[in-house]
Order: C-alpha cells, then structure tokens, then sequence
C-alpha cells in the first residue's frame, strides 16, 4: 500500500479517536461508569498510537545516510511495535485495573442514556473508521484468506488501525451490554465485569499486533510468490547458468533488499558481465516496482556451496 493511503487511514482514525475519547471521558465523569472509563482510555491510547506511527511514516520517510547505508524504513516497524505494547500496558492494564475496582466497590451507573448515547455515536464513528481502514486492507487483500493477508502484510499501519478499530468496536459493543445489564439485574458488578473484558479484548488485540511487529523487526522475506517471480525473472537472462542463492528482506512496505548469487556463464566476458548485471537489475526492479536494491555476487556454484559449508560448519562451532 502506498504511504498516502496509509495516511489517510490513520488520519480517519486520528480524528474520529480524539473526539470519542473527548465524549467518553466526558460520560464517564457524568454517569459513573467504569465500562465507560474503559473506552475513555481505550480511545485516548488509540489516539497516541495514530500519533506514533505517523511519526513513524515521516522517520521511515528519511534518506539513507551513511550510518544507516539502507534507510530509516525499519523504524515504521518500531513505532507500530510500541504502538501494539501501548495497547497492552495502557490499554488493558488501566481497563482491567478499573474494571476490578468496580467490581471490588460497585456502585450503580448514573443517567445511563448518557452512555448509550455516546456508545451509538461511538459505534457510528468507529465503524466508518474501520470501514475505511478494511477498504484499504482489502485494496492489498490479494487472492488468499483474511488472516494470510494479515500475516502476510508489511505495512502495520493498515493492519493496525484495522485491528485497534474492531477492538473498539467489540470494546463499545461490551461496554453498552455490560451498562444495560447492570441495570436490568440491578447488579453494578456487571459494569465492572465489563471493564475487564474490553481489557482482555485489548491484551489479545495487542498480543497478537506485537507478534506480528516482531517478526517485520527481525528482518522478514518478500513472500514466496514474489520469490519464485524474481528468481524466474533472473534465470530468463541470457548468460545465466544457475541461480544459486536468492536473498531478500524487507527494510519497509514498498522498500525491498535483493541479494542475488549467480553462476554466470564461463565464456562471458567481463564487460558482458557487468552489463548482465545493470540488465537483471532493471528486470528485478521492472517486474517488482518494491524492490530498491539489488546486490548480485559473481560466483560458480562449486565455490558457493564451499562458502555454504563453510559458514555453516562455522556456526555451529
């Protein structure tokens, strides 16, 4: 997906958190409710979370220098890592934390047509939200299932927002039912029982973008797809007897390292070689527009399978 259309995603859910948050906390003051808190600062945090990873877009956006010879795009990855333990630790810890005082000391909720009031808006805003932010999932969907699009992604910004919007919607969702039940059983206990789902809702929603964060962090390939097209685009090149090694990694969405070992034909001439290298290099970047890099390693496949061999006998000394 394109930084502009992730921008734009996170922006709907900037302005649409900051005004529920603003409505939430503003009921939660006047009814009472400890559900009601929950979603106060569950929908503050999602807000500093839009915050962090448009900060995290403009510091992935910096130029390489030659300290960091390949960029800044690693840092998108950092930021949406923070973001996902925000979710954990503020989220959820302060949900939960609410959600036990309630039930430890209940109390009953207050004009409650407050809160549902604010729930339905809620419900509204945050469902346009998450449908802008499915729109823009669904554009790099592909052909595969919803969860291997998600595993799949290397742009956390869409997967996040998408991801902290059905939370929201299942925290709002929870908090209205936990409301209407503590009233209709007479029990403010269930207010409080509330409060703690929405937490947990967080903590798995949080668990699950860390998990996914922390794999883009260590250093992920492009997919198998992806990998088989190049190595077919690099064996489709006259002078190109075997592909021995395909390397590749992502530094960010659309910032991709191609590390190529290839055994050229014996009876080429240097000046040959070097213009099969500019001509693999335009087709890797031609088929694949993601691709930024190409670095190619003249080598014969005896002597890289030695190097293979070698490193690896080293590694496991």
């Amino acid at each position: 997906m394109a930084v502009h259309g992730s921008k734009t995603v996170i922006y709907a859910a900037l302005a649409g958190n900051a005004l529920i948050a603003v409505t939430k906390f503003v009921a939660a003051w006047f009814t009472g409710s400890s559900a009601m808190v929950s979603e106060g600062v569950h929908s503050l945090v999602d807000t500093g979370n839009q915050v962090l990873l448009l900060y995290g877009i403009k510091q992935a956006a910096k130029p390489a220098t030659p300290d960091h010879p390949f960029g800044f795009g690693l840092k998108l990855y950092f930021w949406a890592f923070v973001v996902a333990i925000l979710i954990f630790g503020l989220g959820a810890g302060i949900s939960i934390y609410h959600g036990i005082d309630k039930i430890r000391e209940p109390h009953l909720v207050q004009d409650a047509w407050v809160n549902y009031l604010v729930l339905a808006f809620g419900l509204v805003f945050e469902g346009g939200v998450w449908l802008v932010a499915f729109r823009a999932f669904r554009g790099e969907k592909g052909a595969g299932s919803w969860i291997e699009a998600i595993r799949a992604s290397k742009d956390p910004t869409v997967f996040t927002v998408l991801f902290e919007d059905s939370a929201a919607l299942l925290g709002l969702l929870t908090a209205m039912i936990g409301i209407f039940a503590s009233q209709a059983f007479d029990m403010p206990v269930l207010d409080g029982v509330a409060s703690v789902i929405i937490g947990a809702i967080l903590a798995v929603t949080a668990a699950f973008l860390a998990f996914e964060c922390k794999s883009l962090l260590a250093g992920e390939s492009v997919a198998p797809a992806t990998r088989a097209s190049i190595r077919e685009v690099v064996k489709g090149v006259s002078g190109i007897d075997r592909v021995n090694e395909l390397l590749t990694m992502h530094f960010g969405p659309k910032d991709v390292l191609v590390a190529l070992s290839l055994d050229f034909n014996d009876r080429m001439p240097a000046a040959e070689v070097e213009h099969t290298v500019t001509v693999i290099e335009r087709a890797v970047k031609t088929a694949h527009p993601e691709v930024t890099r190409v670095f190619i390693e003249a080598q014969s496949f005896k002597d890289h399978c030695w190097g293979q061999y070698a490193n690896n006998s080293a590694s496991s000394q």
